[in-house]
């Protein structure tokens, strides 16, 4: 990555059946190998799940559980004087939403269930109310950043 200027953000285009950018960002991140075609498939799978389940728009509840996971402030090591601390910073809106998406992709592989998109679908209305372990490992996140406040200072 380059020290002085930070590279352009690449436009992503709405994924076909929501017409919701977020969606694919989702779905690239679950891709493995370049299989665009199977993570699509799995996705949409899990927002059928979502429907049948909770009888709501899965669009909304994804959109909800990406709220409801994204951080507000993180810990970054910051390195002053030969001792490295631990320093809260605020989160910017397009990092939490990919940190949100990475913690809910990383606990949904973790998760016991038959298949990918029934674990998806579990984690997404997990997060969507407020609970499971992306929800907790946010709170973690939080919880460092509260703990650091006194290095708060060094950003």
């Amino acid at each position: 990555m380059p020290r002085r200027n930070r590279p352009a953000r690449r436009e992503v285009p709405p994924d076909q059946k929501y017409n919701n950018v977020q969606i694919t960002m989702l779905i690239n991140r679950m891709m493995y190998g370049g299989k665009k075609s199977t993570a699509q498939r799995l996705m949409y799978q899990a927002m059928d799940i979502i429907e049948e389940r909770l009888k709501r728009d899965p669009v909304e509840v994804f959109e909800q559980a990406l709220r409801n996971v994204a951080p507000s402030v993180e810990v970054k090591p910051m390195r002053v004087g030969g001792s490295t601390y631990q320093v809260p910073v605020e989160v910017a809106h397009y990092r939490g939403t990919t940190l949100a998406m990475r913690w809910i992709l990383e606990n949904s592989r973790n998760r016991g269930g038959r298949n990918m998109a029934e674990k998806l679908a579990a984690e997404l209305m997990d997060a969507a109310a407020g609970q499971g372990a992306s929800i907790k490992k946010k709170d973690d996140t939080h919880r460092m950043a509260e703990a650091n406040r006194a290095f708060a200072h060094f950003r």
